[in-house]
């Protein structure tokens, strides 16, 4: 999605751009809007972009592959300016974006390993009172 030439599709269009088959549009759709963090949808709810790419400018010239002065621009054909999109991140910013999603899930596994402490506990007591219980009923 960083490195696109452009930076906005469809989910059909990203599910076949990042696993090769459109007709898992519907989860590739779950998965963007499950993360606010990292992808904007549009408007419409129809399209989406990862956020880092939204911040650029729309100067890149996707057939020229160079990134347009403010001049070139709006001397462009209404025409043209539809093969423009937003630049595309570099190999560091991808990273970042990388390490971010990967902290994130670490966190986030941690939580879930956190909130289960009880667990252990509560079977270690609920076993000594049921076999107080036994211990009981057989004496």
């Amino acid at each position: 999605m960083g490195t696109y030439k452009f930076y906005k599709l469809d989910f059909a269009g990203w599910a076949d751009r990042i696993s090769g088959d459109s007709r898992l549009a519907e989860y590739w759709k779950g998965v963007l809007s499950e993360h606010p963090e990292f992808f904007r949808l549009d408007a419409d709810r129809e399209k989406a972009s990862l956020v880092w790419r939204r911040q650029h400018q729309k100067r890149f010239h996707v057939d020229a592959e160079k990134t347009l002065s403010k001049d070139d621009f709006h001397e462009l054909s209404d025409e043209e300016k539809a093969r423009v999109s937003r630049i595309p991140l570099t190999s560091s910013e991808i990273g970042t974006l990388v390490q971010t999603a990967i902290n994130l899930h670490a966190r986030a596994l941690e939580q879930k390993t956190d909130s289960r402490w009880w667990i252990v506990g509560f079977f270690g007591i609920l076993g000594a009172l049921v076999g107080a219980l036994i211990h009981s009923w057989a004496a």
